[in-house]
């Protein structure tokens, strides 16, 4: 299974988490703009039943004022009600305006019982015949109504914002009784006209302030949601590539146990008759020196049995486990060591040390004699980087609570393709070696609780890092 596929695998129920995360949200959100919009068309309604009402006291109280102050003292003093006399329309104007001056009415007509318009604000209204149509009908049967008139186009008459709003009633003009007001006959229609429209606006204005808001408060519940579902998938992406991680380990922990079992096997199987050539090998040499010296035969399989020998030793060096004795160890001393070690390889092959040692070094609890076999595999390594001869430098300080080395070279470095595989036991790029020497020394460090980093100079080189606590933890 690759990373993908296993991080698809492990990934498949959170997206579906996420999906429904989502979906519920944009249907709550949905849900919720449904609700304010009928909150507002609700408030609409309430509105217009408020206006309705508002109406019917205005016309009882215009009913009340026109018959006291109008139509009473009118027929009186004239004996009959003609609106067509000046000074009669004139004191039904007076009686109209100033019972409705303080009220947002934007026009009044008054019509008689033949559907003519005997009285309007609008002066141009004065004598239409048959302008109230069925409301007028209503009205002359002792009913009220109202309808309310909206000035846009279709999208701004449905949202609410209508450039004109206004509430047009239709109400019987009766004469009063002395025991109840408003309970004589019909006598006339009156019709107002209520202009809604600063009221329809702030509902509307208010419906917008809602809607903003609540997408404001749903976008920043969304931004949230987005952040923990993305945080949620990361930490799900972790903790399935550590996953396939510690599966790749175990797999391969298991495949080099058991490699390492087949090592250590075979190579006692092979030392017991290798070592047995290499004695008589070396006793035929010891015979055959009197008798022919210039035979070289037995030298061959005298150094290629200890050649083999050593390979044998390095199979059972990284197949068995490193069990180190720790003792104090003062890692700068190994390091004098091995440089002393190979001193005249360094001189002779035209290789330069530059060493870079603190001052004061502490111990470490170490195998000196291990820490000595690591080292001196790093070094040759540095050497065998570099054939023709070159700089090696060695760094050793104390960096926090361990003793960090730096071994570099100025090789051809660590192309991206080995660099995985380093680790890797019996990978080598040399045409001799047995590729197990990074191994052993990784188990060597390993085994101290340390670390090692293998990784390229930013010129040119390899550079390898081993960091070794000064407390054994």
């Amino acid at each position: 299974m690759t990373v993908r596929q296993f991080q698809e695998e492990r990934t498949k129920p959170f997206r579906l988490v996420k999906y429904f995360t989502y979906t519920s949200l944009f249907f709550i959100f949905l849900g919720i703009l449904v609700l304010s919009l009928l909150n507002t068309h609700w408030a609409r309604n309430m509105q217009l039943q408020k206006s309705e009402d508002y109406a019917q006291l205005l016309i009882e109280n215009l009913n009340h004022q026109v018959f006291l102050q109008f139509i009473f003292p009118v027929a009186l003093k004239y004996g009959k009600i003609q609106l067509r006399d000046k000074e009669q329309f004139d004191r039904m104007d007076r009686v109209v305006r100033s019972t409705l001056h303080s009220f947002k009415v934007e026009n009044v007509n008054i019509y008689d019982m033949d559907n003519t318009i005997s009285y309007s604000f609008d002066a141009a209204m004065v004598g239409k015949r048959g302008w109230g149509g069925s409301f007028y009908q209503e009205a002359i049967k002792g009913n009220r109504t109202s309808k309310l008139v909206q000035r846009g186009n279709f999208w701004e008459v449905l949202l609410g914002f209508s450039r004109d709003s206004n509430l047009v009633t239709f109400a019987p003009l009766r004469a009063e009784q002395r025991i109840s007001r408003l309970s004589g006959p019909v006598l006339g229609v009156v019709e107002i006209v209520q202009d809604m429209s600063e009221d329809y606006h702030a509902i509307f204005k208010f419906q917008i302030l809602v809607i903003v808001t609540l997408t404001g408060v749903m976008g920043l519940l969304f931004l949230c949601m987005v952040l923990v579902v993305n945080r949620g998938e990361k930490i799900i992406e972790r903790r399935a590539l550590e996953r396939l991680r510690l599966k790749d380990k175990l797999s391969r922990a298991q495949h080099l146990s058991s490699l390492g079992e087949m090592v250590a096997g075979v190579s006692h199987e092979i030392r017991n008759p290798l070592g047995i050539i290499s004695s008589s090998a070396a006793l035929l040499k010891k015979k055959m020196a009197a008798i022919d010296p210039s035979n070289t035969f037995l030298d061959i399989i005298v150094e290629e049995s200890d050649r083999l020998n050593n390979i044998i030793t390095d199979f059972l060096s990284f197949a068995r486990p490193i069990n180190p004795n720790l003792g104090p160890c003062r890692v700068d001393k190994v390091i004098q060591k091995n440089l002393s070690f190979l001193d005249n390889p360094f001189k002779t092959s035209g290789y330069t040390v530059t060493r870079d040692i603190g001052a004061s070094i502490p111990e470490i609890p170490g195998d000196a004699a291990l820490l000595y076999q690591a080292f001196l595999n790093l070094l040759i390594n540095a050497m065998q980087a570099m054939p023709e001869g070159g700089e090696i430098r060695i760094s050793l300080h104390r960096v926090d609570e361990c003793i960090r080395l730096t071994i570099e070279d100025q090789g051809p470095g660590i192309t991206e393709a080995p660099q995985e595989k380093i680790w890797d036991p019996f990978f080598t790029t040399k045409e001799q070696g047995t590729g197990l020497g990074l191994g052993i020394v990784k188990n060597i460090i390993q085994a101290h609780n340390g670390t090692i980093v293998i990784g390229n100079r930013e010129t040119v080189g390899a550079s390898v890092t081993v960091e070794l606590p000064i407390e054994n933890g």
